[in-house]
């Protein structure tokens, strides 16, 4: 209900109560550019599918919920724009570029408003379920999609499920909620969304604008004048970062803005397409630093949002090598059952990798660089280092707005 309080919830990690949700409708593979787009659906479903050949679903409840409505997609995207989804969906052909559809990173194909609606409603029904006290973390690993713009699709982005689960919370009653991306691009949408809004905290930690699509995401970019002055915060990282800096560039920065903000919910982004494999991106992080930060992000939601995680997917284009692997680390760590980087994969999984893709599958979950080692920001900073500048640079522009120090 509107206004209503959340509950006090704690999950199995920690021996109290309060079991995990994965948002999974199998429709949702029906998001498809086709065969010629590097997001292909298969990522989904071999997630999934690697999800139950680790025996998650024993851990966590299932849940599929319903598309969202008009008046959902409303709470961020201009009713003209929903029209214009919805007649490129009825007719892909009639889509000529207007709103950022018929594009080729944005092609028109039948079903499209429907299926992206179904996306953004896992989405929101993740933030509800976790709001409500349904469940303490969920995951819906085919969101994330952070680019759509509230009048336009954008980088393989129609509706912005995490704008739309974030302004639910804010709906339902949400004074303060965090949104933490660590996906390889700028999450521009989403700062978007809510460049004019101090109940929500935007920090995106991303290759740099002068290096990677979308552009944007400079440090100066730290929310509009006046109230929301401070609520965007950007990394922007030098291309080639690895495992050492991606760590240490995220703890530099997003626990003690949590810890001044104290968020209510904590919303994040979990991107795969920061891994060295990678094709459309240039970072170079590997599979066991994703799941350290994923590990973060749990701990942080504990910390400071009494463990309320909402957590989403994103990119990722090594759609075999790679996303399967991230997103199921990341259920199993929402799940309260983490899965050990050393971890030996399932033989029936990667013969169907192998059945669906004529791929081979990786036999174990990480690429052996577990645990990752990285340096505190507190033990000194390098100002010469190119990670230590991209740091610096957020820090003093977006610290002290916060009333932090730089």
């Amino acid at each position: 209900m509107p206004g209503l309080s959340p509950p006090e919830r704690t999950d199995t990690v920690t021996g109290m109560s309060g079991r995990a949700q994965l948002m999974w409708d199998e429709a949702v593979t029906g998001y498809d550019f086709g065969p010629e787009h590097p997001m292909d659906p298969v990522r989904l479903a071999l997630t999934r599918s690697l999800v139950d050949a680790f025996g998650l679903d024993q851990e966590l409840d299932v849940v599929a919920a319903k598309r969202a409505g008009d008046s959902t997609l409303r709470l961020v995207h201009r009713e003209d724009y929903v029209d214009a989804v919805k007649a490129a969906s009825a007719d892909p052909a009639s889509a000529d570029g207007n709103y950022g559809l018929g594009t080729p990173d944005d092609p028109a194909f039948a079903g499209m408003h429907e299926v992206s609606a179904l996306i953004a409603g896992q989405s929101v029904g993740a933030a509800e379920a976790v709001w409500r006290g349904e469940a303490l973390h969920a995951v819906n690993f085919a969101g994330g999609l952070h680019h759509a713009m509230p009048g336009s699709a954008s980088g393989f982005c129609i509706y912005n499920d995490a704008s739309l689960a974030i302004a639910r919370l804010l709906e339902l009653g949400a004074e303060r909620v965090a949104y933490v991306d660590v996906d390889v691009h700028h999450g521009d949408g989403v700062q978007a969304s809510f460049w004019d809004d101090p109940r929500v905290l935007t920090i995106s930690l991303h290759e740099h604008p002068r290096t990677l699509f979308p552009q944007t995401g400079w440090p100066e970019e730290t929310g509009a004048a006046g109230d929301a002055e401070g609520s965007a915060v950007n990394v922007a990282l030098p291309a080639g970062t690895g495992d050492a800096g991606w760590v240490r560039a995220f703890h530099a920065v997003v626990p003690e803005l949590l810890a001044e903000f104290r968020p209510q919910v904590l919303v994040t982004q979990h991107g795969a397409d920061t891994h060295f494999e990678d094709p459309l991106a240039h970072l170079a992080v590997s599979l066991d630093a994703q799941r350290a930060v994923q590990v973060a992000c749990h701990e942080l939601a504990h910390s400071y949002a009494d463990g309320r995680w909402v957590a989403l997917g994103g990119g990722g284009y090594a759609v075999v090598d790679v996303v399967p692997r991230s997103w199921t680390h990341l259920t199993a760590i929402a799940a309260g059952r983490e899965i050990s980087p050393s971890a030996v994969i399932p033989e029936g999984w990667r013969q169907e990798v192998f059945a669906r893709t004529r791929q081979l599958a990786p036999v174990r979950m990480t690429d052996g660089r577990w645990p990752v080692s990285w340096a505190e920001w507190s033990e000194g900073y390098d100002p010469a280092d190119r990670l230590d500048q991209a740091v610096i640079a957020a820090r003093r522009a977006a610290f002290p707005l916060r009333g932090l120090l730089p």
